[in-house]
C-alpha cells in the first residue's frame, strides 16, 4: 500500500497528535463466509474528508459498514470511536451505531410515510419500543421544530409533511441526509451518494455533504465510483480493490500508475464500467 502507514507522507507529523475516529490494523471481514476486506490498515482523524474509491465489488460498502459497526471484523485490530467491536457488548455496539450517521445508497426511506417520521427515525435507537412509537407518532412541538430546522438547512423545509413517495430524487436524498444528521452523529458516512444523479447534481450533493460535515466539525467518509469528482472534492483518497487498500494518499500524491492499478482491465481486456479517471 502506498503512502502508508499515515496517508500523505508530508502530513504524517501533523496527524500523529490527533485522536483517531477510526483505526484499523490488519482488519479482515467476511460476509456470508466470503472475504470482503483483507488486511485493511486505515487511520481516520478529524482533519480531512475521505473518499473511498475502487471498482464495483472492491469493498467500499463493506468498509463503510465496518466503520459504522454493522459489519464486525473477523481478524485484526479495530477501534471505532473508542470502541473495539470485536469485544464490545451488544449495548456498546448499539451506542456506537447511534453515533454514526449513515446515508445509504438506496436511501432506506419509507416511501409511504411523510418526511417528518422518516427523519425522526434517525433517533429510534435511543428509545425502547414504547418510546420509539411515541417519538414517531406524537412528536413534541420542540421535536418538530428541530426537524424543521434541519430541513431548512438542507433547503427542503416546505416538505416536512410531504409523503416521501412524492419527492424528487434530490429531495429524497436530502431527507436521508437529514435523518442521519438528526442522530447528532460523531461521524458521517455516505455510500455512493452520487451514483444515480447527473454530473451537475453530483457536485451539489458532494458540496452539501462537505458543508454539513464542516459546519459540525465531524469526520466525513464517502464511497465513490467517480474518480474525477473524488480528486476534485476530497483531499484524501483511499483506493480499494478486492478488499485490499492499494493506496491511501493526499490527492496530489496519487499517480497515474495508482489509478491504472485500481481500475485495471479485466482478463478479457474489457474496461471496468462507469469509471472516469482523472487527468
Amino acid at each position: 500500500m502506498r503512502c502508508a502507514p499515515a496517508y500523505g507522507g508530508h502530513r504524517r507529523r501533523a496527524t500523529l497528535a490527533l485522536a483517531s475516529s477510526f483505526r484499523l490494523a490488519g482488519v479482515h471481514a467476511q460476509q456470508a463466509g466470503f472475504p470482503v476486506l483483507r488486511g485493511v490498515d486505515l487511520d481516520i482523524h478529524d482533519e480531512v474528508p475521505v473518499a473511498l474509491l475502487g471498482p464495483s465489488g472492491a469493498g467500499k460498502t463493506s468498509l463503510l459498514r465496518l466503520l459504522g459497526g454493522t459489519l464486525l471484523p473477523s481478524q485484526g485490530e479495530a477501534q471505532l470511536l473508542d470502541v473495539n467491536p470485536r469485544i464490545a457488548s451488544p449495548a456498546e455496539l448499539r451506542d456506537l451505531r447511534r453515533r454514526v450517521g449513515f446515508v445509504h445508497q438506496d436511501l432506506a426511506l419509507v416511501p409511504n410515510l411523510r418526511v417528518l417520521p422518516n427523519v425522526l427515525a434517525g433517533r429510534l435507537g435511543r428509545f425502547g419500543l414504547l418510546g420509539a412509537l411515541r417519538h414517531l407518532l406524537w412528536p413534541s412541538p420542540t421535536t418538530k421544530a428541530q426537524v424543521f430546522a434541519l430541513l431548512e438547512e438542507l433547503g427542503i423545509e416546505e416538505k416536512l409533511f410531504e409523503p416521501v413517495r412524492n419527492l424528487s430524487g434530490g429531495e429524497a436524498q436530502r431527507v436521508a441526509l437529514a435523518r442521519a444528521l438528526y442522530q447528532e452523529p460523531s461521524v458521517l458516512l455516505a455510500d455512493e451518494p452520487v451514483a444515480s444523479v447527473d454530473p451537475s447534481r453530483a457536485r451539489s450533493v458532494l458540496e452539501l455533504l462537505l458543508q454539513v460535515a464542516r459546519d459540525r466539525s465531524i469526520p466525513l467518509v464517502v464511497s465513490l465510483h467517480q474518480a474525477d469528482l473524488a480528486k476534485e472534492y476530497f483531499p484524501r483518497l483511499v483506493g480499494l480493490r478486492q478488499g485490499r487498500v492499494l493506496f491511501d494518499c493526499d490527492r496530489e500524491e496519487v499517480r497515474a500508475a495508482d489509478w491504472e492499478a485500481l481500475y485495471e482491465t479485466a482478463e478479457d481486456g474489457a474496461e471496468r464500467p462507469g469509471v472516469a479517471l482523472p487527468s
